[in-house]
């Protein structure tokens, strides 16, 4: 899985009724067809600023609800791609690639699987 943290949604921003670029989104989509052409892309999906989702944390036996947008959030996620490939450097390389901004961010993480918990 590659994870998308974009500077734009760090601290708190960006404003209420943010929307991307449509012409970064060109560009992020043309990324997307032809790295989906190399790799099998699973699922992909742009986030809506932290602004307007909400957090459930747990402590003592209990869940409490926060409203966004996170304060204490240093690296926000703003998108994802779900991916199959033969391993982690070609998905590295691909990140490379990604027509990201200043400040931008990629983290990749394999997902587990019940290989991983096979006693």
């Amino acid at each position: 899985m590659m994870l998308m943290i974009p500077a734009v949604y760090q601290g708190g921003k960006p404003a209420p009724g943010f929307a991307p670029d449509p012409k970064k989104m060109e560009a992020m989509g043309r990324f997307n067809e032809e790295m989906g052409k190399a790799l099998k892309i699973e699922s992909l999906n742009g986030l809506h600023p932290q602004a307007q989702g909400a957090r459930v944390s747990f402590a003592k036996g209990k869940a409490s609800v926060t409203d966004g947008p996170f304060i204490e959030a240093k690296e926000v996620l703003g998108g994802y791609w779900l991916l199959e490939a033969p391993s982690q450097e070609d998905v590295v390389e691909w990140a490379q690639r990604c027509p990201a901004d200043e400040g931008d961010i990629i983290e990749i993480r394999q997902i587990f699987g019940p290989e991983d918990f096979a006693e």
